[in-house]
């Protein structure tokens, strides 16, 4: 029997082919989202921005870059081993992007307005969301076999 240390760290887990694929599927879509706000983000008019919505902005796409790769790694580590540890590491970048980047999104794009700012009070959550799935990620690869070859 394994002990709850063991369990929690998800050791000798099999496969979660079910989670895999929602890693991959998201990072997927994030990733298209990423060059679509990219590309808004160079080219729409400044009339349509904040003050310094642009970098905002900018910023934000740059943030979901560099997460997505994240969330496509806890996507390719759960198609060889599961684990509860690798379950919250991709939860937590989801969660992450989704309230730092749309704080920001928001806040780049009508600043001004009560809605944006609500919204953009999410950034520092997401932020912090962000930092714990980087830090789930590498407990879920010290925990014995994560990250062994198959």
């Amino acid at each position: 029997m394994r002990s709850p240390f063991h369990r929690a760290l998800g050791a000798a887990r099999p496969p979660d082919h079910g989670w895999a694929r929602a890693w991959l599927v998201a990072g997927a879509v994030l990733g298209l989202s990423t060059v679509a706000m990219g590309a808004v983000s160079a080219h729409l008019p400044e009339r349509m921005l904040a003050p310094g919505g642009r970098e905002m902005l900018r910023s934000a796409v740059q943030m979901q870059g560099w997460h997505v790769p994240a969330l496509l790694a806890c996507g390719l580590l759960a198609e060889r081993r599961g684990g509860m540890l690798l379950r919250a590491a991709g939860l937590a970048f989801l969660l992450g992007i989704a309230c730092f980047c749309a704080g920001v999104y928001a806040l780049g794009f009508d600043g001004g307005a009560s809605w944006a700012r609500v919204v953009g009070h999410a950034a520092p959550f997401g932020g912090s969301v962000l930092m714990g799935g980087w830090l789930l990620l590498a407990a879920a690869c010290l925990a014995r076999g994560a990250c062994d070859r198959a």
